[in-house]
């Protein structure tokens, strides 16, 4: 039984493909999905604790020369890990068959070494950001103003942008960085209000985990780390198929990899 689904509303509708649309497609997936969800968050949270133990010692000793080195290590050590977390939604999303464990496994190795250097970055702006949110909220030693809050909200923004459209094209394509971030900067223009409400929904959610801690603590093995993402990539998916052709492009070079939906 889908738990996710108790209720059935009529009769769902299906697009041409024969694929759930709406609210149905999202009960759907979160509904047969989860659990790998659940292991590749849980996987994730593994692959970051470098990172974290980095942070924390640099905050701890208050020292930014501790901190660079220790975030851009853990961030390349992360940087696997948070590939296969991509690829894993964007798998769910597109139907695609296999076992999670040979897809995991796979996933790991295709993308491990293009994602040392996104990995190592994503890791020094956690850091400087978890390094900066002490020294104005945690430590006491300066007073943000407005403007300051501002900025440091802003500039999650544009990291959750840049995050959320690179990574799917890392994990789907051999391109250059260059022509990732050319085509993330090209699609947010594009569809810049739902981009920029992806992103927001994203922030608001780590928000909300940062907040409530300790007490977010407890779903942070569950639903912390791949929940708010699967929401965004959900309602980012069409126009990045559209965009893209992930789908068109995956079954030309990988047949086996493309769903089959019964008529």
């Amino acid at each position: 039984m889908n738990l996710f689904r108790p209720f059935q509303m009529g009769e769902p509708q299906r697009d041409e493909r024969g694929r759930l649309v709406g609210i149905d497609r999202y009960q759907d997936v979160l509904g047969r999905c989860w659990k790998r969800f659940a292991l590749t968050g849980f996987a994730t949270i593994l692959g970051c604790l470098p990172l974290t133990a980095g942070i924390a010692w640099a905050i701890l000793s208050s020292s930014v020369l501790v901190l660079v080195p220790a975030a851009l290590v853990g961030g390349a050590i992360a940087g696997p890990f948070l590939a296969c977390l991509y690829d894993t939604v964007l798998r769910a999303l597109r139907d695609a068959p296999g076992s999670w464990a040979k897809n995991y496994r796979r996933s790991f190795a295709q993308n491990a070494r293009a994602s040392l250097l996104p990995g190592a970055l994503t890791g020094l702006f956690l850091g400087s950001s978890a390094f900066t949110g002490m020294l104005f909220f945690g430590w006491g030693l300066a007073a943000p103003s407005a403007g300051t809050v501002a900025l440091f909200l802003f500039s999650w923004l544009v990291f959750l942008v840049l995050s959320t459209l690179y990574w799917p094209q890392l994990v789907l394509f051999d391109q250059r960085a260059s022509v990732r971030l050319r085509n993330a900067l090209l699609f947010t223009i594009r569809h810049f209000w739902l981009t920029l409400g992806v992103a927001l929904l994203q922030l608001v959610w780590w928000l909300l985990m940062v907040l409530f801690a300790p007490w977010t603590l407890l779903l942070l093995p569950f639903v912390g780390v791949w929940f708010d993402l699967f929401a965004a990539l959900f309602l980012l998916y069409r126009p990045l198929d559209e965009a893209f052709s992930i789908e068109d492009s995956i079954a030309r070079a990988f047949p086996e990899q493309a769903p089959r939906y019964e008529e």
